[in-house]
């Protein structure tokens, strides 16, 4: 077996600029841009023609995860009175909101709520909570869910919310919205998008330059600066070096032997632990199904006519969908990327993305013969997690790979 070249990816120390830079910004208190506070699959793109800076307690929640800050922000919470059901995502931003803590000292008090119930309907009461903490409005996007296809009666009862959510933005801003800046940017948020979709796509080739984890890193601009042509100019620059990358045959797992998928969201305080434990198995996460939401939306956004299109976009995404049509796209994906085996990670805080997972294995296992293996655990709460109970089913998961090359 011929070893790969290993090297880290150099894009990333550009995104940790862009990233100290936003929230420098929003955190700058001789700013006079307005913050709104809005959900990750919230129209983030309005925001930006009226100059107010989006901030997203979910990517915050998500970093505090990372830093194994979670568990003690959500055992706060729970001592507020919030059920240790609740999602951790929402239990550390309230915890958060109330001392200032975290790992930026608290997000920027917002000026205004966006919440869009896309991808979950916990956000409705997460946000409520915060409204009324920092007494601030709430607008709420409600995009109905859709099993099948998107009637004709919902595409206009999503657009309609969408020009009130416009004239919110006139009213709390006291200016006009600008639709022509609508649509150029619209255009820096479509080229994001597909850039972002063939920087994923690189992991098509063998050995694959990124992995999962690589790209649970790199989603962050996608995800708040969606819109920005510097996320244009740097998801260009990362999709560069992706390409030189499969040249020079670089990869990020030595020998990558089983191609692995990934579903639901990252255990953010065990990636490192899980990257480093696949990795010496020879397994890479070539694919999955959380940064793969970014884009599949590209195929109903009309990028001469952005606004228009704007209500079948952010409501035919991943989380909104049913799950015989989950189970379809992660069919795909195995087909797309030659997927040897799924790990499916079942989020005590997620019920949406986790609800279906044991029928899409039984679905996966029946049309692709390939192993598929249920980890339990949490996001943002490391409280929830048994490395002992994660291991065997790893080290099980990884054997029937093994067996399956022989």
């Amino acid at each position: 077996m011929t070893e790969n070249k290993v090297e880290k990816i150099k894009a990333g120390r550009q995104i940790k600029e862009i990233m100290t830079q936003y929230y420098m910004e929003a955190k700058n208190p001789n700013s006079n841009k307005k913050i709104a506070w809005i959900t990750s699959g919230g129209p983030v793109e309005p925001l930006f023609v009226m100059d107010i800076i989006p901030i997203y307690p979910e990517n915050h929640s998500a970093m505090i995860g990372a830093l194994k800050m979670g568990g003690d922000l959500c055992r706060k919470a729970e001592e507020m009175g919030y059920s240790n059901d609740l999602c951790s995502y929402a239990k550390a931003d309230i915890a958060c909101a109330t001392i200032n803590g975290g790992p930026i000292g608290g997000l920027p008090k917002p000026d205004m709520l966006i919440c869009c119930n896309n991808i979950c309907g916990t956000v409705l009461k997460w946000y409520e909570v915060q409204a009324r903490y920092f007494n601030v409005p709430l607008f709420i996007i409600d995009t109905p869910v859709c099993h099948t296809s998107m009637a004709k009666e919902a595409k206009e009862y999503v657009k309609a919310q969408i020009n009130e959510y416009i004239k919110f933005l006139e009213i709390i801003s006291n200016k006009k919205f600008d639709y022509d800046k609508l649509e150029e940017i619209g255009l820096f948020s479509f080229t994001a998008q597909k850039l972002w979709q063939k920087i994923l796509d690189t992991t098509i080739h063998s050995p694959a330059p990124m992995s999962a984890f690589d790209a649970f890193f790199h989603l962050a601009l996608i995800v708040t600066l969606r819109g920005k042509k510097q996320v244009v100019d740097y998801y260009q620059k990362l999709l560069n070096e992706m390409n030189q990358r499969i040249k020079r045959k670089i990869s990020t797992v030595k020998n990558e032997t089983h191609r692995l998928l990934w579903d639901n969201l990252p255990i953010w305080h065990k990636t490192r632990w899980l990257s480093d434990k696949f990795a010496s198995h020879n397994g890479n996460f070539v694919a999955d199904t959380y940064t793969a939401a970014w884009c599949s939306s590209l195929k109903f956004i009309d990028k001469t006519n952005f606004l228009d299109s704007m209500a079948q976009a952010y409501t035919k995404i991943y989380l909104n969908k049913g799950v015989d049509q989950m189970a379809q796209d992660i069919l795909k994906m195995i087909d797309k990327y030659r997927i040897d085996g799924v790990v499916m990670h079942s989020n005590r805080s997620c019920k949406p993305y986790s609800f279906g997972q044991y029928d899409i294995q039984k679905i996966i296992q029946k049309q692709k013969k390939i192993p598929v293996i249920i980890l339990e655990s949490d996001m943002t709460d490391e409280r929830l997690f048994s490395k002992s109970q994660v291991e065997t089913r790893i080290d099980a998961f990884i054997e029937i790979l093994d067996t399956s090359i022989l």
